[in-house]
C-alpha cells in the first residue's frame, strides 16, 4: 500500500513578487511575460534595486507550487530539490514544513538558493528573472528511491531539462525508478523554449509519462503545429494522457481511459497570473488521486486556478478544501 500520493521533483526557488507600474517596468527593458535565467550577480542587483517595493516572498518553483496545493487539499506529498543554507533556503524549509510537505533534501553548505524575481504589472502579467543557484545542479543523487517506492505518482518539472549534465540523468533515473516500483509518472513542460531547446530529452520523457501537463502555447511547440486545435489533435494521437490548459477558456483533457473533452474555465477578475498553471496541475492530480474522473478533476482544477489569479502570488486565499468541495 503506497503511503504518499505525489512526490514532486523540481527546482526549489523562492519567488520574490514585486508589483510595479508600467513606467517602472518599461525602464527595465524586459519583454513582458518572459522568463529568463540570470547569473548570480545580475540577480543580486535586481533584488537590491527593488527591495524598497515591499516584495512578498513565497517558496516556490513550478512543481513545488503544485505540491503545496496538493498538501493543502489533503493529499500526502513529498518534494525533492536543492537548497543552500542561506536565508532563502531557511525560509523555503520553514514554509514547506508549515504545509506538511515532506522536504527530502538536506541543505547544501555554501552557494545561493534559487530565487525568481517576479514583476507584476497592472495588466496582471508577470515577467520573471530567475537565478537557480544550487537548484541548477539537481542530480540523480537528490532522488529518494524509497520515497518513489512509496508514492502513487511522481511529478517531474520541465525546468530540470535545462541542465543536460545532471538534470537529464536525474529525469531518466526518476522514470526508471518509477517504472520499477509501479509508480505513475506525470511531467509538466514548464515552457515552450524548453521543448525547443531540449526536444530529444523531453520527448523521451513524455513517451514514458502517464500524464502530461502543458498550456496551449507549449502544446503547439511540442507538436510543431500552428493552431491550438491542431495541437490538441496531435497531443491526443501521440500521448497516453494529457491536460492542456487554455487560459480563461478552460482546459482540454485526454485520458488513458478514453475520456476526452473540453472543460470550460471560470471567469474572474485577474490580478496576477503567477502560479495558475501550477495550481491547475496540483488540483488535477489531487482529483485523480481522490478517484475523480479526469473531466471532473479538470473542473475542480480550473476553479482552483481561477482562485489563484484573483490575488497576488501562487497560493490560494481562503480554505482550499472548502473551495475544492464547492468546485466539484
Amino acid at each position: 500500500m503506497k503511503s504518499i500520493d505525489v512526490y514532486g521533483i523540481g527546482n526549489g526557488v523562492v519567488d520574490v513578487l514585486v508589483e510595479v507600474s508600467d513606467e517602472e517596468f518599461s525602464q527595465l527593458g524586459f519583454e513582458k511575460g518572459t522568463m529568463h535565467l540570470l547569473e548570480a550577480e545580475a540577480q543580486a542587483e535586481l533584488l537590491e534595486k527593488f527591495s524598497h517595493c515591499d516584495p512578498k516572498m513565497v517558496s516556490g518553483g513550478s512543481v513545488a507550487n503544485s505540491i503545496v496545493l496538493l498538501a493543502q487539499l489533503g493529499s500526502s506529498t513529498a518534494f525533492s530539490c536543492r537548497l543552500a543554507d542561506d536565508a532563502y533556503g531557511m525560509h523555503y524549509q520553514s514554509e514547506f514544513e508549515s504545509h506538511q510537505v515532506r522536504l527530502t533534501s538536506p541543505f547544501h553548505v555554501g552557494g545561493k538558493s534559487g530565487t525568481s524575481l517576479i514583476f507584476i504589472t497592472p495588466d496582471a502579467e508577470r515577467t520573471m528573472r530567475t537565478h537557480l543557484g544550487v537548484s541548477a545542479d539537481f542530480s540523480s543523487d537528490d532522488l529518494e528511491e524509497e520515497i518513489i517506492r512509496q508514492t502513487k505518482w511522481i511529478f517531474i518539472e520541465g525546468y530540470l531539462f535545462c541542465n543536460p549534465q545532471s538534470g537529464h540523468p536525474a529525469i531518466r533515473r526518476a522514470i526508471e525508478l518509477a517504472q520499477q516500483h509501479d509508480t505513475k509518472i506525470a511531467v509538466t513542460l514548464s515552457d515552450g523554449w524548453i521543448v525547443d531547446g531540449f526536444r530529444q530529452e523531453v520527448e523521451h520523457a513524455l513517451l514514458h509519462a502517464d500524464l502530461i501537463f502543458a498550456n496551449e502555447s507549449e502544446a503547439k511547440v511540442l507538436t510543431r503545429t500552428e493552431s491550438g486545435e491542431e495541437a490538441l489533435k496531435e497531443v491526443k494521437a501521440r500521448y497516453r494522457a494529457a491536460a492542456v490548459t487554455l487560459g480563461e477558456k478552460g482546459a482540454f483533457i485526454h485520458s488513458a481511459e478514453g475520456e476526452s473533452g473540453h472543460v470550460p474555465g471560470f471567469s474572474v477578475e485577474t490580478v496576477d497570473l503567477t502560479g495558475a498553471g501550477d495550481a491547475f496541475a496540483g488540483a488535477f492530480l489531487h482529483g485523480v488521486v481522490e478517484g475523480q474522473t479526469p473531466l471532473m478533476a479538470a473542473r475542480g482544477a480550473n476553479f482552483m486556478a481561477s482562485q489563484i489569479i484573483k490575488k497576488v502570488g501562487a497560493r490560494v486565499h481562503g480554505d482550499p478544501k472548502e473551495l475544492w468541495r464547492g468546485a466539484i
